[in-house]
């Protein structure tokens, strides 16, 4: 069983200018001055008093963190007081935003961790994208396309909800906190069903296998209908024709439509 990637690494912008370049120009005094705020051994713009520029590099790493903790609460913390600041202190260095956004920084600390996960703690790419998972659905405004709330499940094509994903992650992000730090992943993965209810409240389930290769097949296919998917599931389970499995299947189907993550058929 294959399971997909809970994310996408983000690029690093990085400036080419040497910082031991004489600052003669304004485009220089800029990158001097931001490379001073992100770490306070490069040297600062000159002429400009110490305190200063203290003032700002405690601006600036301040609302760094403020945004980070408001954003991963659960690693806030399970992290001790010193692993925390370690960890923020390295991202505002290290890492080139490439969004002027703050509401998205959280994205670009997600990627940043999938790039240096050997310097960090193993499950924490995973856990930043869990946590975030909750803002995502609550901001997501995606539209669905064209659908008949009220098609046939099994002849029709299901469409899975904009605001529905099933996950896959290594560790168990659902239970790691403060009491429960894991050394090593478990042997299955987590599976996790995130999806916004129609009052805008976003829920967190455990899938079995079985449901998680369901969504699967229903957000990865387009063509086919509910009655096609099952024979694939059936296939993948070695239990073709094994009516007991497919009443099974079908039931799940149904139930995922009433809950709202199936929103009904394709009509195009």
């Amino acid at each position: 069983m294959s399971f997909p990637p809970s994310w996408a690494a983000s690029a690093n912008y990085k400036s080419d200018m040497p910082m031991s370049k004489p600052v003669d120009t304004v485009r220089d005094q800029q990158f001097a001055f931001a490379a001073h705020l992100r770490d306070s051994t490069q040297p600062a713009p000159p002429g400009i008093e110490s305190r200063r520029m203290a003032v700002y590099r405690d601006l600036f790493r301040n609302t760094i963190e403020s945004l980070l903790s408001s954003n991963f609460p659960v690693i806030r913390k399970a992290l001790e007081y010193a692993e925390w600041n370690e960890l923020v202190d390295t991202f505002h260095r290290e890492h080139r935003c490439t969004t002027p956004l703050f509401t998205e920084v959280a994205q670009e600390f997600i990627g940043w961790l999938a790039d240096n996960d050997t310097h960090h703690l193993p499950w924490l790419p995973e856990l930043a994208h869990y946590e975030w998972m909750e803002l995502r659905a609550q901001i997501d405004d995606a539209d669905p396309i064209a659908h008949d709330p009220q098609g046939d499940l099994l002849q029709g094509i299901p469409l899975l909800s904009p605001q529905a994903w099933p996950l896959a992650y290594a560790w168990p992000v659902d239970r790691i906190g403060p009491t429960y730090r894991p050394q090593t992943p478990p042997a299955s993965p987590s599976l996790i069903l995130v999806r916004r209810a129609p009052d805008m409240q976003v829920h967190f389930a455990a899938l079995s296998p079985l449901a998680f290769r369901l969504l699967q097949w229903i957000e990865g296919s387009h063509t086919l209908s509910g009655n096609a998917i099952i024979e694939a599931l059936a296939d993948e389970a070695g239990l073709p024709d094994d009516a007991t499995f497919t009443t099974e299947v079908q039931a799940m189907l149904h139930r995922l439509h009433i809950e709202g993550t199936v929103i009904g058929t394709r009509t195009s």
